[in-house]
């Protein structure tokens, strides 16, 4: 892997932010792009199908669902059927047999969908290189052999609840030192398999969840990362979730995550005044129907975490409070993927 030439791939439900980081050029002349995320691409493309009464194949391999999945939702309500491989099926629920219970037909590996003369077929990914070096080209710019990508990976959960088993991911990872480099994955743990899909599709890509990638590119901003020693807060207001963490040298010592389509200024100025106080409970997150939150046995209330530091697409709903919106480098588009050449970088260091 080559640390002065990193490709990142920030994935949202909305868009998918792309850098691509060149050691020794001025940030401002490095190659920036916000793109469609490819489960909004696809979603267009099924409205598209539902309109003109297409069944849909799905075949390729897990992606986020999102926008895509609520497509298709509309797609069987209005009664055409769509057809998925048992991979690009992970895309809807973990659980196999939940997806069929669904209205989806999941076709045996290998096997063909019907031979229908208007059946639109979807190929499923998150990160597609080959399309992203197709539109360089003409630019003369070439793909680095070193690519880091974010995206929302909740964890496999094939029985309960999604959001508890993220969260209790969140917790072990706090007990455990809440060391931030640690969220950034060379070899993802099996669990994440969304993360382990996009390697699939980008071979040996370093992976992050998206949240953790802005985190990171929050202590890209000078006046956050001043912040640091004492303690501060960094909240990523993104397009589907809320993650607000106390974070001090590189360690995050307790977090909530909520929705961000529940979200109110009044109710993310309460979370972040009661995580700051050390009295936020896991039990009234969740069953705002959020997915959490945790608070660490090395946190104190006495003393820091005054500075909140404020980014990500949403970030409107912090505009009426007193809190710094962070922009490294002059682009709060382009956190998570600051956020992502950082983590890179170090765990290259480090190796």
């Amino acid at each position: 892997m080559n640390p002065n030439r990193i490709l990142a791939i920030d994935v949202g439900a909305g868009t998918q932010d792309i850098l691509l980081w060149e050691a020794g050029q001025p940030m401002e002349n490095n190659v920036k792009l916000v793109l469609p995320s490819w489960t909004t691409v696809l979603a267009r493309r099924v409205r598209q199908a539902t309109q003109e009464g297409r069944p849909v194949f799905l075949t390729g391999n897990l992606m986020g669902g999102g926008p895509l999945v609520s497509a298709m939702k509309r797609h069987l309500r209005a009664g055409y059927p769509v057809y998925v491989t048992p991979r690009a099926a992970l895309t809807i629920r973990d659980n196999l047999e939940q997806v069929r219970e669904r209205g989806y037909t999941i076709l045996l590996e290998g096997e063909e969908p019907p031979d229908l003369p208007n059946l639109l077929t979807l190929r499923t990914r998150d990160v597609d290189l080959d399309a992203l070096a197709a539109a360089l080209a003409p630019f003369g710019v070439t793909i680095p052999e070193t690519v880091a990508v974010a995206v929302q990976d909740h964890g496999e959960c094939l029985e309960g609840s999604n959001r508890k088993f993220r969260f209790q991911l969140w917790r072990e990872f706090v007990e455990g030192g809440g060391e931030m480099i640690r969220l950034a994955y060379r070899e993802p743990p099996p669990h994440y398999t969304r993360m382990r899909a996009v390697q699939q599709d980008a071979p040996g890509a370093v992976v992050m969840d998206t949240g953790p990638a802005a985190l990171w590119g929050i202590l890209e901003d000078e006046r956050a990362a001043a912040h640091q020693g004492e303690g501060l807060i960094a909240v990523n207001v993104g397009n589907q979730h809320t993650l607000g963490v106390l974070l001090r040298g590189g360690h995050i010592l307790g977090l909530f995550e909520h929705h961000t389509v529940l979200m109110t200024p009044e109710k993310l100025m309460r979370l972040i005044d009661r995580l700051r106080a050390g009295t936020l409970t896991n039990e009234e997150v969740y069953d705002d129907h959020g997915h959490g939150a945790f608070i660490g046995p090395d946190y104190s209330p006495d003393a820091g975490f005054d500075f909140v530091a404020v980014t990500g697409p949403q970030r409107y709903l912090a505009a009426a409070l007193d809190y710094y919106f962070a922009a490294p480098h002059g682009d709060m588009m382009l956190t998570g993927c600051f956020g992502l050449v950082t983590a890179t970088r170090r765990l290259m260091h480090d190796a």
